[in-house]
């Protein structure tokens, strides 16, 4: 089991990852796997995706048809001075003219529902496989780069999707046409376009390297800046307090910049390559006037004055896609470079994954224990060594330890967060491995310290830990608490809407939400990493109240900083270093004057623990 836990814990091991990562993205080669792939969110919206192939073909037909009637035109009714037929002429030419715009019309109008649809059933695989993937993912995957991922990569192959695919099909369709007309008009000048191709392969070639590793190095850099944009928000605080405005300013300014020059570099390429494409293909037009002039001009060539006509009015529509299919070819690896982002995060692996034969967990009574178990993030690097001890149903365990002792890490074990390196946690007799994570934590509450509230009212943040409960139950929540006064009395009562991460409500009203939420669960197990936020005599009273009749008949873990705490604890766990050094009620513990009596002294003295 070891072997299937990542390393990524020590900050600068990420640091590595994170550049060695970037570096394999920035080599390796656009794959066409990715369009295939890419069209296989297609095959549930089939219906739409073939009509718009069924009206890419008409589309492609069209535009060659309209300027074959002009030819037709001018060198058959226009020539022989046949008014009737140029009349006749003319409104073929809008009929088949207005019969485009309809075919245009539709077009994109399912390309852009097609491409809605696509980004959609992406967005939704995106957050599912995110909701699936253990803590030590979000650990080692900064926030910037998930959202970089939903948001701008995902905007970039609906591009691929809406505007690329089709309209990349529909150019080159007309080029099809315009060049089968072509060899109808004139074969030999036909042959002289075949020359064209090589040329086109080239200038391709050459700008297909520059602008894909352009690309994949704008992406990176543009991903590095919401990272840090996300980080500099949600640290605000810290460097407000720390006056560091200025520094982190230049830094992301630096960010910015290394952004800035990508940008360029892709604009400098891109400048290049379209201009190219069009020169190039002006050149050749130029050939085709002298070659067909003089094979129509000349009295040994079957080549008439009407073919040529025809013959370039046909050019100009096989060469005007050319630059389009340049611009399209951009833009297609801008999509790509998203693509190959998106499915790289559909594609990571968890570290571990329950046991294929685990089974759902019946009502727990709440026994926990630890046989001789040992865990690190990094499994050459472990921060819990040899933990053994055993919790009976009903009774509160008080965790103590200095910062780093692995208080924190003991209980993301018990949640399933995490498994052990070696050894075994037992609930109520059976080893944690064989017991699937959502029934183990269906039946486990966490109240974090950090109280986290979601967007909406107190109602919605309560009936979190039961989803399925009524208004009722969730007020019978908090006035279980004692704490129903304290949210009926808010502004709207329990339709107050909380504000991102609850801050529209004080500290103490925040821990009490979180506390009805576990209170609403009615968990047989209960981790809680109590709080210490300074609130008013008044809420302190109701907080404190509050805990002890959450934390009564439930197996409790408490991660203790108070006093009170550790003192009514049935079991006290006292850690250092990783290691389980003392455990025991508390009088027990305090006459042994140990490693516990040492923190207990601080504690009543008012020390952290």
């Amino acid at each position: 089991m070891a072997a299937s836990l990542a390393n990524y814990h020590p900050a600068r091991a990420l640091t590595r990852l994170e550049r060695r990562e970037e570096q394999e993205a920035e080599q390796r080669p656009l794959d066409l796997a990715l369009i295939a792939r890419l069209i296989r969110y297609t095959r549930p919206h089939a219906w739409l995706r073939n009509w718009l192939f069924i009206l890419v073909a008409i589309r492609s037909f069209q535009l060659p048809a309209l300027t074959w009637v002009i030819a037709w035109v001018i060198t058959g009714p226009i020539s022989d001075g046949n008014v009737g037929g140029v009349i006749g002429g003319m409104f073929a030419f809008l009929v088949l003219a207005a019969s485009t715009q309809i075919v245009m019309h539709f077009r994109q109008r399912m390309a852009l529902q097609l491409g809605e649809r696509v980004v959609f059933d992406l967005r939704n695989d995106i957050f599912a496989h995110l909701q699936s993937m253990p803590m030590s993912f979000f650990h080692r995957t900064k926030l910037g780069r998930i959202i970089s991922r939903m948001t701008s990569d995902v905007e970039d192959v609906r591009v691929g999707v809406q505007e690329v695919l089709f309209v990349s099909m529909v150019q080159i369709g007309q080029m099809g046409v315009a060049a089968a007309f072509m060899l109808w008009y004139d074969r030999w000048l036909f042959l002289m376009v075949l020359l064209l191709a090589p040329v086109l392969w080239g200038i391709n070639h050459v700008f297909h390297g520059r602008l894909s590793v352009v690309l994949r190095q704008m992406r990176d850099s543009f991903s590095r800046v919401t990272a840090t944009l996300a980080e500099s928000v949600n640290g605000i605080r810290v460097t407000q307090s720390f006056v560091r405005q200025d520094a982190n300013a230049r830094l992301f300014g630096g960010l910015l910049n290394d952004h800035a020059q990508y940008n360029f570099a892709y604009s400098r390429n891109q400048g290049l390559f379209l201009p190219l494409l069009d020169l190039n293909s002006q050149v050749f037009v130029a050939g085709l006037l002298i070659v067909g002039g003089y094979r129509a001009l000349s009295g040994g060539s079957t080549t008439e004055i009407g073919d040529l006509v025809g013959f370039f009015f046909m050019a100009n529509m096989f060469f005007s896609p050319i630059t389009i299919l340049g611009n399209q070819y951009n833009q297609a690896l801008t999509s790509m470079a998203g693509a190959e982002r998106v499915f790289k995060l559909l594609d990571s692996q968890p570290d571990w994954s329950d046991a294929p034969g685990a089974i759902a967990a019946r009502r727990l009574e709440g026994r926990v224990e630890f046989r001789d178990l040992s865990f690190g993030y990094d499994p050459a690097r472990l921060v819990l060594r040899n933990i053994d001890f055993a919790i009976e149903p009903g009774q509160t365990a008080a965790l103590v330890g200095h910062t780093g002792s692995g208080k924190t890490s003991i209980v993301n074990l018990i949640a399933k967060f995490y498994l052990p390196t070696s050894g075994e946690i037992l609930l109520d007799g059976r080893d944690l491995r064989t017991l699937t994570s959502e029934s183990l934590r269906r039946q486990i509450a966490i109240v974090p310290q950090h109280n986290f509230l979601f967007s909406g009212t107190v109602r919605d943040n309560i009936r979190l830990g039961r989803r399925d409960a009524t208004d009722q139950e969730v007020e019978d929540a908090a006035e279980r608490l004692g704490c129903w006064d304290l949210f009926a009395g808010l502004s709207e009562g329990f339709e107050t809407q909380v504000g991102e991460r609850g801050g529209n409500l004080s500290l103490g009203q925040r821990q009490l939400a979180c506390f009805a939420r576990a209170m609403l669960a009615d968990p047989r197990i209960l981790i809680l990493d109590e709080a210490t936020s300074s609130v008013d005599a008044a809420t302190e009273a109701k907080v404190q109240r509050a805990l002890r009749i959450l934390l009564r008949r439930r197996t409790s873990f408490v991660i203790a900083h108070r006093l009170s705490t550790i003192r009514h604890a049935d079991r006290i766990l006292v850690l250092d270093g990783g290691e389980l050094v003392e455990c025991g009620a508390h009088d027990e513990l305090v006459e042994r004057d140990g490693a516990y009596a040492r923190l207990y002294r601080r504690f009543s003295s008012g020390a952290a623990a």
